[in-house]
């Protein structure tokens, strides 16, 4: 099994690389995981304290379930994926069930900034765009997708998105194998990511 993390800073296209190198060699062999999924089950707090949670701090992530899950994937087992609310802000009751793959994708904000994680990457790849850019990614997405308001979206962002990308996310462009300017827009990035991971594939095959 190989196991790649994805990071880079909000909007920078981190899913959408994931999802070009799933194309590329298939839904069968490769299993995406998000961080988005592990955030800490908040439902013993009200709506409102909730809403004031700061959701790109390292803390606010279960690292120690979504390392578990690695380890489990990697002996051959299934887990129970969280499923998230970001509109009330908790988990649901129900789970998703996955079952390993020969690769699996870890992809969020944060994943490199937690050591639980990193220890089990065997390639870690850096999504890097223009912050402009990327909050208007966030921006729409938050719009569209999550019931957003367009001034709590950009409270948020001046507030607790940006300050803690410099803190805890840039910083993980050092630890990466891999920096691809323009995530899965970039060709020829693409192109090199998807042959190391068809590589792997064909290696572990013979």
């Amino acid at each position: 099994m190989m196991i790649i993390g994805i990071s880079g800073g909000t909007g920078s296209g981190k899913t959408t690389v994931s999802r070009k190198v799933v194309e590329a060699v298939g839904e069968d062999k490769v299993l995406p995981l998000t961080q988005d999924a592990y955030y800490k089950d908040n439902s013993h707090l009200s709506l409102e304290q909730r809403v004031g949670l700061n959701f790109d701090h390292p803390d606010s992530v279960d690292w120690s379930l979504f390392a578990e899950h690695l380890d489990l994937l990697k002996r051959g087992q299934t887990i129970s994926q969280p499923i998230y609310d970001f509109t009330r802000h908790i988990r649901q009751n129900e789970t998703r069930q996955l079952g390993p793959k020969p690769i699996v994708i870890v992809e969020g904000i944060l994943v490199f900034e937690s050591e639980l994680l990193r220890q089990h990457f065997d390639l870690k790849v850096y999504v890097e765009v223009d912050p402009d850019i990327r909050f208007i990614r966030r921006l729409r997405r938050d719009l569209s997708k999550r019931g957003r308001s367009v001034d709590s979206v950009i409270n948020q962002y001046l507030q607790t998105v940006r300050p803690m990308h410099l803190q805890f996310v840039e910083p993980g462009r050092q630890l990466a194998d891999i920096i691809l300017p323009e995530g899965g827009h970039n060709a020829a990035g693409m192109d090199f990511l998807i042959r190391v991971v068809k590589d792997r594939l064909a290696t572990e095959k013979l």
